[in-house]
């Protein structure tokens, strides 16, 4: 089943910081909906261990990011593949970053993705809809890296 994916999103931050967060693997460990671990097993690729939920069907996944085709501090093409009791899947996607102001960032993304097994049972509709959402915890997770946390009155 193919997954189409794209959009943009500002994030408050100069494009500088936010690349480097997009290759950060503690980062996106953090970001990444469900992601566990990322281990680097090459220089820009990486190991990814997860545990996902997919409307009724939830389970392990394990796969390999590769980050490729690098302008820092513009634009990353990224690969992913991997495997797990969800079914198996792959894809690629494209990110470019443009300023928007002296701190935030206009972050514009296209993917496409390939998906089988028992996770591509739930149906194009529902899997376009879940995509959508962890794309959306994606960002909502990269927006809190760069907020500044609050002073609290009673320090």
């Amino acid at each position: 089943m193919k997954l189409d994916i794209g959009g943009s999103e500002i994030i408050q931050a100069p494009v500088e910081t936010l690349w480097v967060a997009l290759n950060d693997p503690v980062v996106l460990t953090r970001c990444v909906p469900g992601c566990k671990s990322m281990t680097e097993i090459s220089p820009d690729t990486y190991k990814v261990d997860m545990q996902l939920r997919v409307a009724a069907v939830g389970g392990s996944f394990e796969g390999e990011i590769a980050l490729s085709d690098k302008e820092p501090p513009k634009a990353c093409s990224i690969k992913v593949s991997g495997a797990g009791t969800l079914g198996h899947g792959n894809g690629s996607a494209r990110f470019e970053l443009t300023p928007e102001g002296p701190n935030a960032a206009k972050l514009t993304y296209q993917g496409v993705g390939e998906i089988g097994g028992l996770v591509a049972g739930v149906g194009q509709r529902i899997l376009g809809s879940v995509s959508k959402h962890l794309v959306g915890k994606f960002f909502t997770a990269l927006r809190k890296e760069f907020e500044v946390p609050s002073q609290g009155a009673a320090e």
